[in-house]
């Protein structure tokens, strides 16, 4: 029998879809450590204290069968592992997770949804995320294609794509503590954030963020990819596999990725700052 939930090990994971047990989550290290610096100037040698971002490896398991390990600033791992699961293709939508229980500081096991068998043996060495698994082109865009979850049709004011990087940049905390943390948020149409999150690893924000709109709302609703970096062709992989239309970032994106933005006609933009932006694909989403 399933012993019930307690206030005390029970963390927060994607609504009604299973329950995310998590007792240590309160022992869990903070995301910024204040360490010992010295900074050299003009005026000579300056002991400090400054502040760093965190980065441990957090191991995910489904059912036991270790599938991936990613290095990761601690917090939001619920958000990390659902969006992971998504966006790698490997789970179809946060309803197919029952659990997620924490095994210890840096691993955590996924159990599925009652009647549901996937083969983890299969993604251990077919992620899509590796930028040097040697898969041409080609091939990767193809591959994505086949998860590709097609985004609802909708058309946003250039004006407002805009403005979306300076919201985002309104959301991250830990980048104004330590100026070492990537961000990426979900903004629907309206331009309210659905979820916001950030981590050392740019991938890892991603997914945290769609991991937690993807609790609140699945499918997700017509939105935009806003990250504070570059647009990688990972990043607009994850972005499709969720059924998300645009990716808008702050800098420049990368040959393959303006590849696969322009076969499934998502917005892709980037340099996005200071009021303008430069559009790679999916210009017929932009309106007047």
């Amino acid at each position: 029998m399933k012993r019930p939930v307690t206030g005390q090990d029970r963390l927060t994971g994607p609504a009604g879809f299973g329950t995310i047990h998590d007792p240590e989550e309160s022992r869990l290290p903070d995301r910024v450590r204040q360490i010992d610096t010295e900074r050299y100037d003009e005026a000579g040698r300056h002991r400090r204290a400054d502040h760093v971002a965190i980065e441990d490896p957090l191991e995910i398991r489904l059912r036991g069968t270790p599938l991936a390990v990613v290095m990761r600033t601690p917090g939001d791992d619920p958000d990390l592992v659902t969006g992971f699961l998504i966006t790698e293709g490997i789970l179809l939508g946060p309803d197919e997770i029952a659990e997620v229980r924490r095994l210890d500081e840096s691993r955590v096991d996924v159990a599925l949804r009652e009647g549901l068998e996937v083969d983890a043996t299969r993604f251990q060495r077919s992620l899509f995320m590796s930028s040097s698994c040697g898969v041409c082109g080609k091939a990767s865009i193809e591959a994505v294609r086949l998860f590709a979850r097609p985004a609802a049709p909708f058309t946003v004011a250039p004006a407002f794509v805009a403005r979306l990087t300076g919201e985002l940049r309104q959301h991250q905390p830990a980048f104004d503590q330590t100026g070492g943390l990537h961000a990426a948020g979900l903004f629907d149409l309206t331009g309210r954030p659905l979820a916001v999150r950030e981590d050392v690893g740019r991938h890892n924000a991603v997914d945290k963020a769609i991991g937690a709109a993807a609790a609140a709302h699945w499918p997700l609703p017509s939105a935009l990819l806003v990250v504070s970096g570059r647009q990688s062709f990972e990043i607009v992989q994850k972005a499709a596999v969720a059924g998300i239309g645009s990716v808008v970032g702050v800098s420049a994106p990368s040959s393959l990725a303006v590849e696969l933005a322009s076969s499934l006609g998502m917005l892709l933009a980037g340099f996005a700052r200071d009021g303008s932006f430069n559009v790679y694909a999916g210009g017929h989403r932009l309106g007047t």
